[in-house]
C-alpha cells in the first residue's frame, strides 16, 4: 500500500472573491491551517475543488497555491479531469511539472453510452502510460454523468504498473472494490466521503478524502487515528456523529454548504462559483444553528 496515501486528505475547496476571481491567498491560508490540523494531504481540483468551473490556467495556479502551501510530508493529489485522452494527457504533463505527488482520473462520461470497460480501461492506461507521477482513478458516477467504474474494471487498473489506487466516493460499491483487488496489497483504496469512510478503514483501505475536511479536519483525524488503533468502540460513536455532521453540511447544500462551514469555522470558504448558487440567509443560520448543536463552533 501506498503510504503516502494513508490518511485523511481534504478535496481542497477553492475560495474566490466577492467579484468571482480565484482567491489564491484565502487558498494558501486554509492550506496552513490544515497543515497544522494533521491531515495527511490534499486532493486540489475535485468537486468541492469545482473543477469544471476553473478555466485550465486558473486550475494549474490552484495547483501551484496549494504545492506551495502544503505542510512537510503532506501528500498533493490533483484531479485531471477531462473528456479527450489528448487533453487529460496534456494537462497531466503540466500538473506533473508543478509537482503533484499523484494524479486522479475521473472517466470520461459525454458519450455515457460507449463508455465500457474496455474503452475506460483503455483511457486510463493510456494516460497512466505517459505520466510521470503515479495515478489514481476515480470512481464517482454521480460527478461523472453517471459513469461508474465496476470492481471488474478496478481489479484490471490495479494492474497497471502506474496506476497505484482509486478513490471511491460512490455508494454502495466499497466492499464489493477492496474483494476485488484482494490480490492487490500495492493497490491502495481509499474512501471519498464520510459515509464508506468506517467499511474501508475496517475492510483494508489506507484512508480517505473526505468533503468534511475541509471544515472541521480535526474530527476527520480524530476518528482515523481511532480506527488505526482499533479502538473500535470509540470509532463507532464517533463515526455515528461525523455522519449527522456530514449529513447536514455537504449532504444538504453541497459544495456551498461546505464553504458556509468553512466560514463559520475561520476558514476562507466563501461563495462558489456561479452558477452554482450560495446559500440563502436563512439556509446558513440553520445550517450554524446545526453546527452548534454539534459542538462545533462556539
Amino acid at each position: 500500500m501506498e503510504k503516502k496515501l494513508m490518511g485523511v486528505f481534504a478535496p481542497i475547496s477553492t475560495p474566490f472573491t466577492a467579484d468571482g476571481h480565484v482567491d489564491y491567498g484565502g487558498l494558501a491560508k486554509n492550506a496552513k491551517y490544515y497543515a497544522a490540523a494533521g491531515l495527511k494531504g490534499y486532493l486540489a481540483l475535485g468537486s468541492n475543488g469545482e473543477n469544471k468551473s476553473l478555466s485550465n490556467k486558473e486550475k494549474l495556479r490552484v495547483l501551484e497555491a496549494v504545492v506551495q502551501n502544503k505542510g512537510e510530508g503532506q501528500t498533493v493529489m490533483a484531479g485531471c479531469i477531462f473528456e479527450s485522452t489528448m487533453e487529460t494527457i496534456e494537462m497531466g504533463k503540466e500538473m506533473c511539472k508543478r509537482g503533484t505527488d499523484f494524479l486522479t482520473l475521473l472517466p470520461p462520461c459525454y458519450f455515457k453510452n460507449q463508455m465500457t470497460d474496455d474503452v475506460l480501461l483503455r483511457y486510463f492506461s493510456d494516460v497512466a502510460d505517459v505520466m510521470s507521477v503515479p495515478c489514481l482513478v476515480y470512481n464517482a458516477p454521480q460527478y461523472a454523468g453517471g459513469v461508474g467504474l465496476s470492481p471488474k474494471l478496478i481489479r484490471h487498473c490495479a494492474d497497471h504498473p502506474n496506476i497505484v489506487g482509486v478513490k471511491d466516493s460512490s455508494t454502495g460499491n466499497m466492499e464489493g472494490i477492496l474483494f476485488a483487488v484482494r490480490d492487490k496489497p500495492d493497490f491502495t483504496v481509499m474512501a471519498g466521503s464520510v459515509n464508506n469512510f468506517f467499511t474501508a478503514m475496517t475492510m483494508g483501505g489506507a484512508g480517505g478524502v473526505l468533503s468534511l475536511s475541509n471544515s472541521f479536519p480535526e474530527v476527520t483525524v480524530e476518528l482515523y487515528n481511532l480506527l488505526v488503533e482499533k479502538r473500535y468502540p470509540a470509532a463507532i460513536a464517533l463515526n455515528a456523529r461525523l455522519l449527522e455532521i456530514n449529513r447536514a453540511i455537504g449532504g444538504a447544500g453541497g459544495v456551498a454548504a461546505v464553504k458556509a462551514a468553512m466560514d463559520m469555522n475561520g476558514l476562507v470558504g466563501g461563495d462558489p462559483r456561479l452558477p452554482l448558487p450560495p446559500l440563502t440567509a436563512e439556509q446558513k443560520e440553520a445550517l450554524k444553528a446545526k453546527l452548534k448543536g454539534f459542538g462545533l463552533l462556539n
